[in-house]
C-alpha cells in the first residue's frame, strides 16, 4: 500500500523548533522530488520546501529562509523538515508530498505531486 505518514508536530512556544517527519510506504522515495506544504486557518495551501529530483536543487518560501531545512533519507525512505525559530505565522497543517517531476520542484502545486501526505498540526504558540 503506498503511502506517505507525516510525524513530529505538536505545540511548540515562539522562537522553539520541531522536525517533521514524513515515512514513505509501498514506494522508494529514490528518484522523485520531495516536498512540503502547509496551510493556515483561512489561507491556501503554499508550497514551504522541496528538493528536485532532475539536480538536486531546494527551493524554500522566502518566509522560511534560513530557518527551515528539508533533507531526505533514501536508506530510510524517509524526507524531513527541520524547523528553527519557529514564529506564530509558521501555524498550519503541514503535508508532505512526493513526485516524478519534470522541471523545478518549485513550481508545481500540491495536487501535482503523485504521493501526499494526510497532514499534521504544527501550532506555534505562548
Amino acid at each position: 500500500q503506498v503511502q506517505l505518514v507525516e510525524s513530529g508536530g505538536g505545540l511548540v512556544q515562539p522562537g522553539g523548533s520541531l522536525r517533521l517527519s514524513c515515512a514513505a510506504s509501498g514506494f522508494t522515495l529514490n528518484y522523485h522530488a520531495i516536498g512540503w506544504f502547509r496551510q493556515a486557518p483561512g489561507k491556501e495551501r503554499e508550497g514551504v520546501s522541496c528538493i528536485s529530483s532532475h539536480d538536486g536543487s531546494t527551493y524554500y518560501v522566502d518566509s522560511v529562509k534560513g530557518r527551515f531545512t528539508i533533507s531526505r533519507d533514501n536508506a530510510k525512505n524517509a524526507m524531513y523538515l527541520q524547523m528553527n525559530s519557529l514564529k506564530p505565522e509558521d501555524t498550519a497543517v503541514y503535508y508532505c508530498a512526493v513526485g516524478r517531476l519534470a522541471l523545478s520542484c518549485r513550481y508545481y502545486r500540491y495536487d501535482e505531486y503523485e504521493y501526499r501526505g494526510q497532514g499534521i498540526q504544527v501550532t506555534v504558540s505562548s
